[in-house]
Parts: C-alpha cells; structure tokens; sequence
C-alpha cells in the first residue's frame, strides 16, 4: 500500500453516496479521482444496514489507502473504527463532538456539519478538526436539506471560525472559485463528481479552478 500524501484540510472533498448514482461503483470513483489529484473522501450511506456499510466501506479503505489518500466514514464512529478509516463526519444529530473524540481517540479527523451561525460557534467551541457549511446553493443529492446560505452566508460564518471550512451544497465547476472567494478553505463535491460523465476530467477542472488566486473574504 502507498504511505499516505501529507494532507491539508484545504481543497477538493469528495463525498461518495451510493444513492447518488448507483450504476457507477464507488471504488473506482475514488481510484479514479485519486489518480487525477484529489487526496479526500467520505462515504455517506444513509441506507445501508450496517453490514452492507462495512462491507461497502471496507472497499473503500483498502482503495484508498492503495491510492495514499484520506478516507473519512460519514455519521458513524463505529463504522469508521471497524475499518480504521482516518476520521469521521458528523451531522448536527449524531453522537456529541466530546463523546465522538473519546470513542475515536486523538489521532483521528472530526469534521462537524453546521448549517447557521449558533452551530457553527457551538461546533468551533468544541475543537474539531473542519467544519463543513451549508448548502451554499440548492443541493443536487438531497432533498431534505437545510435551508440555503448563499454564499452571503458564507462570508459571514468565515468571520465566525478559524477552523478549515468545506463549503458544500450544489457547487459547480464553475461556482468553486467564487466559493473559494467567500472564504472556504475547500469544497465538498457530490453530484458534480460522482455524476460526471469523465470523472478524471470532472476532477481535474475542479483542481484547475481551485488553484487560480482566491483571496478569501474574512
């Protein structure tokens, strides 16, 4: 297996749901957008039973640590315990950010999902590693989202963290420099990816975009 990159919490995360197109494997979404320069990824099934899930997940890990990038489980500790993935992604209804740390212990990533200011401080007190915000656009893997921030919304909660922020929700290709723009450190891809007719070319515009200057608005 390849030693994983350094990683920075910064850029292109890739967020792979099963639900989101499921004729296409998430294995060789991942294998294939890691070859083409994107270093993080979370699964997300909100559906599976949990041996489904780990079975699903396991792949996953074994892909990613072959391709020396970062895996992180959605929602589940245990899950993401049960195949020694690198971290976990919590939602506003999971197990509390305290309790998450003692049950993955202090080496592995936390990353928080928040959707309006008072989270958004609540989650910073708490010390996580990232901080996802959102949606920034009406999003295309979910219907019963939060309600829209805009990118308004954005410049406002930056003034609120020093945490490395993910944007997420209906970004395009061409909406990530504007993102990028109003102060996140990275953006969480879903449908734009995993949708993608030439998945290598979907990650390798969104690369391309991201690395031009992008002067953040604090």
């Amino acid at each position: 297996m390849n030693a994983p990159r350094p990683y920075s919490l910064s850029g292109l995360y890739i967020i792979l749901d099963p639900s989101v197109c499921p004729a296409r494997p998430l294995v060789e979404v991942l294998t294939a957008a890691a070859e083409a320069g994107a270093s993080l990824f979370q699964y997300r099934n909100k559906t599976a039973s949990m041996k489904d899930a780990y079975l699903e997940a396991l792949a996953l890990r074994q892909a990613a640590a072959k391709a020396g990038v970062l895996f992180i489980v959605n929602d589940r500790c245990d899950l993401a315990l049960a195949v020694d993935a690198d971290g976990v992604h919590l939602g506003q209804g999971d197990l509390p950010l305290d309790l998450a740390r003692k049950v993955m212990g202090p080496d592995k990533l936390i990353g928080i999902s928040t959707h309006n200011p008072d989270q958004v401080r609540e989650a910073t007190a708490g010390k996580p590693d990232y901080l996802g915000f959102g949606p920034i656009f009406k999003p295309g893997s979910k219907q019963d989202h939060d309600p829209v921030v805009g990118l308004e919304g954005l410049r406002a909660m930056r003034r609120l963290t020093s945490l490395p922020v993910f944007a997420i929700g209906g970004i395009q290709i061409d909406q990530s420099v504007e993102v990028m723009r109003a102060g996140a450190n990275g953006v969480a891809i879903i449908s734009a990816i995993l949708k993608a007719p030439d998945i290598s070319h979907a990650v390798n515009a969104f690369l391309a975009k991201m690395s031009g200057p992008t002067s953040p608005a604090f």
